[in-house]
């Protein structure tokens, strides 16, 4: 498909928590709904849940499309299956550099309070010595301009690291990956934002998927779910850097949350009441154009499903916001 014309994908996402023991309740929020703005479009979006379950549909203060649901009855498992047809635009057209006074329009635009939540430290992108370390050892510091800092900050940290799925947790700190070098999508994209609000520059976290097409760069596995961070500049607006893969957002790309950091988008969080240990099997797929290679068997060949009719989320069709 031609990277001038919008792209179509099909994306599957199931997580099934199996618990060790029967639960006797679970509250969960699922941000799992691709979003509508900054020229992707979703056209469905289903939700499938096991046990049985009426999620409640709801917006967050970042514009997320959220679904909440609880099971008041003792089950040992939680499966969220959900699907997405949705079409994605090309790469922006990005200058190679902005104006040399171009440091001085991002200071006053983010000034005194706007964008605050995006320029303030978080739970997982924040300062410290080890960043402060890692930020000399490498000679990380603002070039000329804003665009062109930002883009060699993200082929600097691709090089820096090595992607090794299972070296991190999701609630790892940003220590980590500076301390070991070793670390996933969500640590590159820590790290990047912390390095990019001590300069200024209003970022966000983005979480979503990467549909592989063999470019060079491209770290993230089939079958997980990605994340890369986005910038706000003048006159550009946002607009995304992946440094896991080396590259720019584009028509890859699958937006499907966006927050501070991994905590405010996370696509499941929740509380399970008893049920002892639990695991977690998540398995995604992203296909272009029609149908998908099934992630789960049919839903006739699915007991845990069968009873369950899918769970049509808001529409959102219609102009960006």
């Amino acid at each position: 498909m031609s990277r001038d014309t919008p792209s179509r994908f099909v994306v599957e996402h199931l997580s099934d928590f199996r618990y060790e023991a029967p639960a006797q309740g679970s509250l969960m929020v699922l941000r799992l709904q691709p979003r509508t703005d900054g020229g992707q479009r979703l056209a469905s979006f289903a939700l499938d849940i096991d046990p049985v379950a009426a999620p409640l549909a709801f917006e967050d203060s970042f514009g997320n499309a959220c679904h909440l649901f609880n099971v008041h009855r003792t089950h040992e498992h939680t499966a969220v299956h959900s699907r997405a047809e949705v079409e994605t635009a090309p790469a922006p057209d990005l200058p190679d550099r902005m104006e040399t006074d171009a440091w001085d329009a991002v200071a006053e635009a983010a000034a005194p309070l706007r964008h605050w939540e995006f320029l303030a430290p978080s739970a997982f992108a924040r300062p410290g010595p080890a960043l402060a370390t890692f930020v000399e050892d490498k000679g990380l510091s603002r070039g000329t301009d804003p665009l062109s800092s930002l883009l060699e900050l993200g082929r600097a940290l691709h090089g820096a690291f090595r992607y090794e799925p299972g070296s991190t947790a999701v609630d790892s700190p940003i220590e980590h990956i500076l301390e070991t070098g070793s670390g996933v999508c969500q640590d590159y994209t820590h790290v990047m934002i912390a390095i990019a609000r001590a300069w200024g520059i209003p970022s966000r976290y983005v979480s979503g998927y990467l549909h592989r097409e063999g470019v060079s760069g491209e770290q993230t596995p089939e079958g997980a779910s990605h994340a890369w961070a986005e910038f706000l500049l003048p006159d550009l607006g946002w607009f995304g850097i992946d440094p896991t893969n080396d590259t720019i957002a584009d028509h890859r790309h699958v937006r499907i949350a966006v927050g501070r950091d991994y905590a405010d988008a996370a696509p499941t969080r929740g509380a399970v009441f008893g049920g002892g240990e639990s695991s977690l099997e998540v398995r995604v797929t992203v296909a272009e154009g029609g149908e998908p290679e099934p992630v789960v068997a049919p839903r006739a060949e699915r007991p845990f499903l069968s009873d369950a009719a899918p769970t049509p989320a808001v529409p959102q069709a219609g102009a960006d916001q």
